[in-house]
């Protein structure tokens, strides 16, 4: 059986970087939903909620391709720091993240919906700042456009400036969780349409 056509149901450029990794083909169809938030879900249940939610609503108009829908949300304490709303709150993101440890949850759908089948999984990256002064986070958020990112920061963008060390994948910090992204296409069956063989990772 061979793969069927992919859609990243994503305008995330970072996203689609990250499954170029993959040398897979795929297209990519964003959709429009609103995400939520219940207080009585775990974060991975949150990520995970809003990655079908995603995935469905491109699903529906797709229902022969499988759809990759993602969320990442960045967990202090359980609290969800999502998009700063202006460079004055990412500032303040950015000093309660200094020197702390939080979570990085994104959560994968993987749906065919002619075939009604659903794969959902989650992987969470511990992150650690390097402690911070204010010079040093006006310094961060003037490099770096923070307002479109969760918790106001980028790994991948002077990420060496603002953090210690990292515990789990790196590319889950940056949007979607390639390895295991990887394991969970070969449920899929045999996949015929790579362009050569699997990659090593970074």
């Amino acid at each position: 059986m061979k793969l069927p056509p992919l859609i990243l149901a994503s305008a995330s450029p970072r996203r689609a970087e990250l499954l170029k990794l993959l040398k897979l083909d795929f297209r990519i169809l964003p959709g429009s939903v609103t995400e939520v938030a219940h207080e009585h879900l775990s974060p991975l249940e949150v990520c995970q909620l809003n990655a079908h939610r995603k995935a469905f609503a491109v699903a529906k108009k797709n229902p022969d391709g499988l759809v990759l829908g993602a969320d990442t949300l960045v967990f202090l304490d359980n609290e969800i720091l999502g998009k700063p709303r202006s460079l004055a709150e990412a500032r303040q993101m950015l000093t309660r993240l200094q020197g702390r440890h939080h979570q990085v949850v994104t959560g994968v759908s993987l749906m065919h919906l002619r075939k009604h089948h659903e794969r959902i999984f989650a992987a969470s990256t511990d992150v650690l700042f390097h402690p911070l002064d204010a010079a040093q986070i006006r310094e961060y958020v003037a490099k770096v456009h923070t307002l479109d990112k969760a918790g106001a920061y980028a790994i991948q963008e002077f990420g060496e400036k603002i953090i210690s060390e990292i515990s789990g994948s790196y590319s889950n910090v940056v949007g979607l969780p390639v390895e295991l992204l990887r394991e969970e296409l070969l449920t899929w069956g045999e996949i015929r349409n790579f362009r050569g063989g699997w990659p090593r990772l970074p």
